[in-house]
């Protein structure tokens, strides 16, 4: 098992009732690092990592963070406006968010709905530093 693995499993550990954590790199498409509970078949990890590219990077989401930048006067850089993304399904909770050091990087966890979603958040955040680190 890689560092990165094991440090995603560390993290996995310390968020509440957390089932899954991954790493994505959105320029490649590629999901560098995951550690799960549950097996799942090779297709719908790759798709989790399009998926979470799609999130941040889509047209969409370009489009409008282009818009805030001209709004406010800013240039059409590299810079993301969206740096954490919170999604809630039927019985999970998403967390995607943009690492400090590579903006093209994002940490995600899965956790249970049951989960206090601030926790969450806070032991996410916690560990973000460290799962960065550990590429």
């Amino acid at each position: 098992m890689s560092n990165l693995d094991n440090t995603i499993q560390q993290a996995i550990s310390t968020i509440p009732e957390c089932l899954a954590g991954g790493y994505v790199d959105l320029s490649s498409g590629m999901l560098l690092g995951i550690k799960t509970v549950d097996s799942h078949p090779q297709e719908v990890l790759e798709m989790l990592a399009a998926a979470t590219a799609d999130l941040f990077q889509g047209p969409n989401v370009v489009t409008i963070e282009n818009m805030f930048k001209k709004s406010r006067g800013l240039p059409l850089d590299d810079f993301h406006y969206f740096q954490e993304i919170i999604v809630n399904s039927e019985n999970l909770i998403h967390i995607f968010m943009r690492t400090k050091e590579n903006q093209n990087h994002v940490v995600t966890f899965v956790c249970r709905k049951s989960a206090n979603l601030g926790m969450v958040l806070t032991k996410a955040r916690a560990a973000l530093p460290k799962v960065e680190a550990a590429l």
